[in-house]
Formats: C-alpha cells, sequence, structure tokens
C-alpha cells in the first residue's frame, strides 16, 4: 500500500505527472520515428510540456487545508462562509486585493471594497478557487500570491488593484 504522506503528495502533484507523461510520450515518439509520426510527437511533448508547467502551478497553490470556513466562487462573486466573519464580495466593487497575516501568524486574503473588508484564511476550504477568480482582473499578480500564500509574507502583498479612470 502507499503511505498517505506519498499518496497526498501524489494527488497534489496529478496534473503534472500527467502532464510529464504525455511529454515523455511524445519524446519517446518524435525520438523514435520518421516524418509525419516525429512531428506529431513533438506537437504532443508540447502539449504536454503545457500541461506540466500548469500541473507545477496548481500544485504550488493545494497548499495546506484545515482553515476556518468554506470558499465559493460564483458569476465573479467571492463568498466566505465561516461561523464568525463571513461575508461576500464582488469582484466587480473590490478595489484591492492583498495577501497578508491575521493574529496567528497565517497568510489570509483581504478583498477590500469601498467601506468593507473581506478577510478569508487561505487555508479555508475551497479557496484554492480564488486563484481562478483572479484570473478575471487584468494585471493580477498570480505568482505573488502563489508565493504568499505558501509563506506568509512578513508586510501585506498586494495582488491586484482597480485602475482609477482618468477623467480628461
Amino acid at each position: 500500500m502507499i503511505r498517505p504522506e506519498l499518496q497526498a503528495q501524489l494527488l497534489r502533484y496529478r496534473e503534472a505527472l500527467f502532464g510529464a507523461a504525455i511529454l515523455l510520450l511524445g519524446l519517446w515518439w518524435a525520438w523514435g520515428a520518421l516524418g509525419l509520426i516525429t512531428w506529431l510527437g513533438l506537437a504532443l511533448a508540447a502539449f504536454g510540456a503545457v500541461i506540466l508547467w500548469s500541473g507545477l502551478r496548481r500544485a504550488r497553490i493545494r497548499s495546506a487545508h484545515g482553515g476556518v470556513g468554506v470558499v465559493q466562487i460564483d458569476e465573479r462573486q467571492v463568498t466566505y462562509l465561516a461561523p464568525i466573519g463571513g461575508g461576500f464580495a464582488s469582484l466587480d466593487d473590490v478595489v484591492r486585493i492583498e495577501i497578508g497575516r491575521d493574529l496567528a501568524g497565517l497568510p489570509v486574503w483581504r478583498f477590500q471594497q469601498l467601506g468593507a473588508v473581506l478577510t478569508i484564511p487561505a487555508r479555508a476550504e475551497g479557496a484554492e478557487a480564488i486563484f481562478d477568480a483572479l484570473t478575471a482582473l487584468s494585471g493580477a499578480n498570480i505568482d505573488a500570491a502563489i508565493r504568499a500564500v505558501n509563506t506568509p509574507p512578513n508586510d501585506t502583498v498586494v495582488i491586484w488593484t482597480r485602475g482609477v479612470a482618468k477623467l480628461h
């Protein structure tokens, strides 16, 4: 049988492993064939490399769980359900998204709206979906968000701010 720690790591990196397998298959085809099969192998290897890169990025997002509450994303609205301090934030109304530390030193997301701040623990169930929501925001620094979630920053890390429209 597989140890639980190894099984957890395999599940965490499942997309990356799948991409690596496709990459290796494509390289094998390209190496041992001629003509059209060589080009198909190279195309398959490129496809596998893209899946591998995406899988590694997602594996970095899937960090520890066990935080308080549940996060749901639906129609550009982030909802945080918790016994204390839950709430929601529409991405259309958010002016700033940042990651900081809570009183225990754990990373938390902060969605700032006019007059309100929604604070979500980075370890809350379903918090990985926040990264998918960030892709809808132009200029969001997803790599900084991944680093900040995995190693809590000493200072607040700004992930995204709404641009101010200039009036002429």
